[in-house]
């Protein structure tokens, strides 16, 4: 492919560009050179040292430098038939002693220090997620997209705090706008202090997403790999195991990676399903009150005899006993996150069960509210998304509240009012809505 050793490392210089990680480097001693070139975030740099390096001081002298690296395992000639480039994003560096060109795998895998992922769980692909290192997080992604086109860039944010970020995209695919208005973004930022992505997530948001968010964050290096080559932009930071993803329009807040790995069918019945879960968490308690307390003709005589007598002992109207509920599942989901691990289950789980027997027991709502309860609080947590989850239940009070005043007319109105906003929104300049338009980010 390339003709002379020169050819070669501008060759490699040229397609790795946006590389900063990028080493070619000269040694040189009683008169021979050797010159190395490799990927630092994705080779063993010790190994590198003590293989190479200090056997070159060592051996020189001896005139033996050559034949100790045609002894050493794994080392061999480069082939005309070899990418020098590929080569060098599998882990390997380059060695040009004399005419002689090798190659030597010094690839360094940090699996073993990464934790699994935690939030975003998926059932038949990769189990492992990011560090809170900005070098190990660079090899893991490194190691899962194979493209000399990776290009990323160095960043501070906080006058005080100086935390260091690294932007990551692919130069081939990037939106240069998209990556111009991140950078605009950052520079806006007056903050002493930014200790994690999600409030960097809301530092770069324009004030009228103040609701929906606009950018995926993220845990999972499977995610970023399949996104860099979309065309959108990847930030992380030291000190947080999660990423920016941007731009994000909403139906990448309602996909999970296991719609990759999973058969297309069994994926769009997922999705469907999580869409069916969405109208039930944010429609349902809504749409209760409204029936309930305006419009119970729309129920069949069955069922609204039904609800009736489960309501006799209900000393209050349906909304009062939807809110009462809704709050207390709110304390009871906010109780999970903050007690300890080893008590949080149990004690939230048993808490849940006692409040509502004894909620019913004692005719303070009735046993439709328990259902309708559970099965929103269960369809919450279909979302694959936490921050379009927590979006979600805080619109769902809003709905509830405008139903508690004008019934099932305030519902539509309420939705058509929700649906609006979500297509005045835009995340940085895509339209928030393009739901099924994968290809909307390429060039």
């Amino acid at each position: 492919m390339f003709k002379s050793k020169q050819e070669m490392i501008n060759g490699i210089k040229k397609e790795l560009t946006g590389s900063p990680d990028l080493v070619n480097q000269r040694i040189e001693a009683g008169g021979k050179i050797c010159e190395l070139c490799y990927l630092s975030s994705i080779c063993d740099v010790e190994k590198i040292h003590k293989d190479l390096y200090v056997p070159f001081y060592e051996e020189i002298e001896n005139g033996g430098y050559v034949d100790y690296l045609l002894s050493l395992s794994g080392i061999r000639k480069i082939e005309d038939s070899d990418n020098p480039v590929e080569l060098l994003l599998k882990g390997s560096v380059l060695i040009f002693l004399n005419n002689l060109h090798l190659i030597l795998d010094v690839k360094k895998i940090l699996n073993k220090a990464i934790p699994d992922t935690t939030i975003e769980t998926t059932i038949q692909g990769p189990q492992t997620g990011l560090s809170e290192d900005l070098e190990t997080n660079m090899n893991i992604i490194r190691h899962r997209y194979h493209q000399s086109s990776l290009a990323f860039d160095d960043y501070r944010v906080g006058k005080k705090s100086q935390m260091g970020l690294k932007i990551l995209y692919d130069s081939k695919e990037v939106d240069e706008e998209v990556l111009q208005e991140l950078y605009q973004r950052l520079n806006e930022i007056d903050e002493d202090v930014v200790q994690s992505v999600s409030q960097l997530s809301r530092m770069i948001t324009r004030h009228k997403s103040f609701l929906f968010p606009t950018i995926v964050i993220t845990e999972r290096p499977d995610r970023i790999a399949y996104n860099l080559s979309k065309g959108k932009v990847i930030v992380i930071m030291e000190g947080t195991r999660f990423a920016l993803i941007l731009p994000s329009v909403f139906y990448d807040f309602m996909s999970s990676m296991d719609d990759l790995y999973l058969p297309s069918w069994v994926a769009r019945f997922l999705v469907l399903l999580r869409y069916l879960g969405l109208g039930t968490a944010l429609l349902l308690p809504a749409m209760y009150v409204g029936i309930t307390a305006y419009n119970p003709e729309l129920f069949r005589v069955q069922l609204a005899l039904s609800i009736a007598g489960s309501r006799m002992s209900v000393p209050y109207p349906a909304y009062i006993e939807v809110f009462f509920m809704l709050i207390m599942m709110e304390l009871l989901t906010e109780a999970s996150i903050r007690l300890p691990k080893a008590i949080g289950p149990t004690a939230t789980t048993v808490g849940g069960l006692i409040l509502g027997q004894a909620a019913t027991e004692a005719g303070l709502v009735s046993n439709i509210m328990i259902i309708i309860v559970s099965a929103v609080a269960i369809s919450n947590f279909v979302i694959p998304i936490n921050e379009m989850g927590f979006a979600m239940r805080v619109t769902k009070y809003l709905l509830l509240i405008v139903s508690t005043f004008t019934g099932l007319i305030g519902v539509i109105v309420g939705l058509i009012g929700i649906i609006y906003y979500l297509v005045s929104l835009n995340s940085f300049g895509r339209p928030y809505l393009a739901f099924f338009n994968g290809e909307q980010f390429r060039k």
